[in-house]
């Protein structure tokens, strides 16, 4: 019985590993307010999944849009897997997402509103499958950006004086 904790505990970590977020749009909550977060399955062919799990992607530049009554992430870059040979796919084409109907009316109905789009936020794997979290978002403007950086700046500096006085107060005793 003792041997199969053992190798329970290294499925989970094996799993753990493989749940990792595999990338960030850094820059989408600098240049858009978030509005709202969704989780949405990705659809990949065949070599995509192994260039994911080599994280081999970037999420600069790309978003997402409706056709035909589907939800599509345009521009994400999957590198091409390098052993992949003739399977590889075109690294920028664009993948359908995944989502339940209620939830997709709802969203066409918040990005049909002016100024609101999809930007995805993050890339990651939950469990096998590979999932996008999408941001409703609405563009910044520029006085925005400059209040969020700005308010950035004093909670670091709040931080950085609440740790010094915790440093001399305990030097003290």
């Amino acid at each position: 019985m003792q041997g199969l904790g053992i190798v329970a505990v290294s499925k989970k970590k094996k799993q753990a590993a493989a749940e990792g977020v595999i990338a960030t749009n850094r820059k989408a909550r600098h240049e858009y307010e978030v509005i709202e977060e969704v989780e949405a399955g990705l659809v990949l062919r065949g070599t995509e999944v192994k260039s994911l799990r080599a994280r081999q992607c970037s999420l600069v530049d790309s978003f997402a849009q409706f056709k035909d009554g589907e939800l599509f992430l345009q521009n994400m870059h999957i590198a091409p897997y390098v052993q992949g040979n003739r399977f590889n796919v075109e690294s920028k084409r664009p993948r359908k997402l995944l989502l339940h109907g209620a939830q997709l009316r709802r969203l066409v109905g918040a990005v049909a509103q002016k100024g609101l789009t999809l930007i995805p936020l993050q890339v990651y794997f939950s469990r096998q499958y590979a999932k996008v979290r999408l941001g409703l978002c609405r563009g910044k403007k520029a006085y925005d950006k400059r209040d969020s950086i700005r308010r950035r700046d004093l909670e670091r500096d709040l931080d950085r004086e609440y740790k010094a006085g915790r440093r001399q107060s305990s030097d003290r005793q």
